[in-house]
């Protein structure tokens, strides 16, 4: 794998094939890199909904209405679509499962770095809450890095991707209950495999020059 390669290659498919369907072992990858993906002091503040169905991306597509109706078709016809959402509100029970997880997984080599990593996080997470009041902005930020990451990812298992802001977000908070479990969505990304009308296939990747972008000193 040459992952040079994956970013010069991957773009964003505009039209899916519809009769291109995953496996259970490609859904099970899609999730696993969800789940990894970094995120600030592993914070991970985010939720996804992961639709696979034909009545499960019909929930998403109706979101996908009025000014955004052009995204319907590409939820409809993707094999998959992913909701991405972000935690609203920081508590301290919050904080203690991350570190009672970490704890679990072997995390901790010596009693007392628990406690010091749980110190740490919470200092910079109730700066955002507290000091900043941008909790959420940050919170958006670390789903934003999962992004990044996933699409990348993805592309590195052949599959295609279209991440989307264009959605009704307060609707599809609704139709997916994502409020009352503490989230809001932030975007969505649709996958699957191109449809040979994709226009957007063979066009050259366009990108500012080096030059412009990157100082080195």
């Amino acid at each position: 794998m040459n992952i040079i390669s994956i970013a010069k290659s991957r773009y964003s498919a505009k039209e899916f094939d519809p009769n291109k369907k995953f496996t259970k072992e490609q859904l099970e990858d899609i999730e696993t890199l969800l789940q990894y993906s970094p995120s600030s002091t592993n914070i991970q503040p985010w939720h996804f909904v992961i639709a696979d169905t034909d009545d499960g991306k019909a929930k998403i597509a109706e979101a996908a209405c009025g000014f955004y109706s052009f995204n319907e078709p590409k939820v409809r016809n993707a094999s998959a679509v992913v909701v991405f959402a972000s935690k609203v509100e920081l508590t301290e029970d919050y904080l203690n499962h991350i570190s009672d997880v970490e704890h679990k997984d072997g995390r901790f080599p010596q009693p007392e770095f628990k406690e010091q990593n749980h110190a740490a996080r919470s200092i910079f997470a109730k700066m955002h809450k507290y000091d900043y009041k941008d909790f959420q902005q940050w919170a958006d930020k670390q789903v934003y890095l999962n992004l990044g990451n996933f699409l990348l990812a993805t592309a590195a298992l052949g599959i295609d991707s279209l991440a989307m802001e264009g959605f009704d977000l307060k609707k599809l908070d609704e139709i997916l209950g994502l409020r009352e479990k503490g989230f809001t969505a932030a975007f969505v990304v649709a996958l699957g495999y191109h449809s040979a009308k994709d226009f957007n296939k063979d066009l050259p990747k366009s990108r500012l020059p080096k030059s412009e972008i990157i100082d080195r000193i």
